[in-house]
């Protein structure tokens, strides 16, 4: 089965087996169309695109009606995995790249994702707070800070304050110093897959601003 990498870190129900496994065919479908994972990353898709996405609920598990914020989630990742491990949590993806939603909202529905919405527009121009905002390396993480400037809930609803969770690879130093609160987490520490090696989760909290 295609979901045996997911179920080794993860327990399923057999609807979300069936969800992870129809993932193969629909982005394979659409990825013929409308290139949203590059050619040779196809047959990647659920170490690389899905698994990764995976990491951040091996940080934390989303409460039911929690709402959470994906920018720039290209083809779907990390909202799509996300929002099948966490049917009761709200999850807007948001794109400035209208073709690559057209995929997201094919696969949601064939899915039948309920707690899926989509948005095609710049982040900055969104105007809902969430509960933590979640991406995979679209930018530099102070621009990324600025896009999501006050879009944070004062309200507080899980054993973490609520904030940013990055998916990034490679060396941060630099990029996250001027941060004093920042955690970061080596993905390797939850996954065996060479993949990971390299690769990261950010987090970082932020203040609730009016």
């Amino acid at each position: 089965m295609k979901t045996d990498l997911i179920q080794k870190y993860f327990d399923l129900s057999p609807r979300q087996i069936q969800q992870f496994e129809q993932l193969d065919e629909l982005y394979r479908d659409w990825n013929s169309k409308i290139n949203v994972i590059s050619r040779k990353n196809i047959d990647e898709l659920y170490t690389h695109h899905i698994l990764h996405s995976l990491g951040i609920a091996k940080f934390i598990e989303f409460q039911p009606g929690a709402d959470i914020l994906d920018v720039g989630t290209g083809g779907g990742f990390p909202g799509i995995p996300l929002a099948i491990l966490f049917p009761e949590t709200n999850f807007h993806l948001v794109d400035s790249i209208g073709k690559k939603l057209k995929v997201v909202d094919a696969v949601a529905k064939a899915l039948e994702l309920k707690n899926v919405q989509t948005t095609h527009d710049r982040v900055e121009n969104i105007s809902g707070k969430y509960d933590f905002i979640v991406s995979r390396a679209v930018t530099k993480m102070p621009d990324f800070v600025k896009w999501v400037k006050g879009k944070i809930k004062k309200e507080n609803k899980h054993k973490y304050k609520n904030g940013i969770l990055y998916l990034k690879g490679g060396d941060l130093k630099d990029e996250l110093a001027p941060y004093k609160n920042i955690q970061v987490y080596d993905l390797k520490d939850y996954f065996d897959e060479d993949f990971f090696d390299t690769k990261k989760l950010v987090y970082l909290p932020l203040k609730y601003q009016k």
